[in-house]
C-alpha cells in the first residue's frame, strides 16, 4: 500500500542478530519474517520492502514458486537455497512451506490516509474492532475485508493484538493489501468518523435488530468487539446502532472473525445483490 504514510513498527518484532557465518538468515536490520507461499507472493505484488528470499533446496518449484522467483528478479530480490534444517530453524511458524522472506516491518497508517483514499459516495466500509486478543482473529477478518473490497481496519493502541507475524500469515496475503490504522482512543475516532459522514453499526449480541435489518447501504464503520468482553461500554455507547445474528444452536455467540464475515457479506450483499 505505498499511497499510504507510514506511521511505526509493529510491536512484537525482534531485531536480528548481527549476521555471522554460523548464521547467514541473521541480519541487523529490523524485520519480519514473511512464511509461506502465498503471504510471500502477496508481499511481492504489493511491492513490500523485501530484502532476501530463502527456499528450502529440497523445495519444488510450482506456478506460485515460478512467480515468486519472476518478480523477485524484476524488483532485483536475491532468492537464496538454503538447508531445509536452517529454514525450520528461523521460522516462527511451523507452516513455512520451505520459503521466508526477510521483510521490513509492517507498519501502520494514518487514519487520515485511509480517508483520503476513500469516496463517501462509494459508501466504503471501515471495521473497527475492540479489544481483540487472537491474532488468529485479526488474520482473518483483514482476509475477509480484502475479499469484500472494505476501505481498512482500526485497532487500538491497547488491549489489542497488534500485526503479528500470525496476523500476516492468517490474512494469506491480504495484510498488504488492507490498510491498518492505530488509534490511542476509539471512542474519540468514531466522533471523528461520525463528522466524516460515517454510520458506526456495533455487533453485538444485545443488538437492537438483527444484521439483515438494517441497511446497510451507508458509509459503514464495523466494530467487532473481543473474544470475551466484546464491545467496550464507551465504544457500544457511542455506535448509532447494535445488531445482533440469530443463533438457532446450543452455542449463543460466534467467534469475532466469524461475526465479521457474515456482517460484511451482508453489507456486500445488500449493495451489490438486492
Amino acid at each position: 500500500m505505498n499511497q499510504f504514510k507510514k506511521t511505526g513498527k509493529i510491536k512484537g518484532i525482534k531485531p536480528k542478530a548481527n549476521r555471522t557465518k554460523e548464521n547467514e538468515m541473521q541480519t541487523d536490520e529490523p524485520v519480519e519474517s514473511i512464511e509461506g507461499k502465498n503471504a510471500v507472493l502477496e508481499a511481492l505484488r504489493a511491492s513490500r520492502q523485501i530484502n532476501k528470499i530463502f527456499m528450502a533446496d529440497t523445495l519444488v518449484g510450482d506456478k506460485t514458486i515460478g512467480e515468486i522467483i519472476s518478480l523477485a528478479k524484476a524488483g532485483k530480490i536475491p532468492v537464496q537455497r538454503v538447508d531445509k534444517t536452517k529454514i525450520n530453524n528461523t521460522a516462527v511458524s511451523k507452516h513455512h512451506q520451505g520459503i521466508i522472506a526477510m521483510a521490513a516491518a509492517k507498519e501502520y497508517v494514518d487514519l487520515e490516509d485511509i480517508l483520503e483514499n476513500v469516496s463517501m459516495a462509494d459508501m466504503p466500509i471501515l471495521v473497527m474492532v475492540d479489544g481483540l486478543e487472537d491474532p488468529h482473529n485479526l488474520g482473518a477478518i483483514i482476509r475477509t475485508c480484502d475479499a469484500v473490497g472494505a476501505a481498512g481496519v482500526i485497532i487500538p493502541n491497547r488491549r489489542n493484538v497488534g500485526l503479528t507475524y500470525i496476523v500476516s500469515k492468517v490474512s494469506a496475503g491480504a495484510i498488504e493489501h488492507i490498510p491498518v490504522a492505530r488509534v490511542s482512543n476509539l471512542t474519540q475516532t468514531i466522533v471523528t468518523l461520525k463528522d466524516k459522514g460515517f454510520w458506526v453499526i456495533g455487533c453485538e449480541a444485545s443488538g437492537d435488530k438483527f444484521i439483515y435489518e438494517a441497511d446497510l447501504r451507508i458509509p459503514l464503520v464495523l466494530v467487532i468487539g473481543g473474544e470475551g468482553k466484546g464491545i467496550g461500554r464507551l465504544v457500544k455507547d457511542n455506535c448509532d446502532i447494535l445488531v445482533k445474528l440469530p443463533m438457532m444452536g446450543r452455542i449463543n455467540s460466534l467467534n469475532a472473525s466469524a461475526a465479521a464475515a457474515v456482517c460484511l457479506y451482508e453489507a456486500l450483499r445488500q449493495r451489490n445483490f438486492s
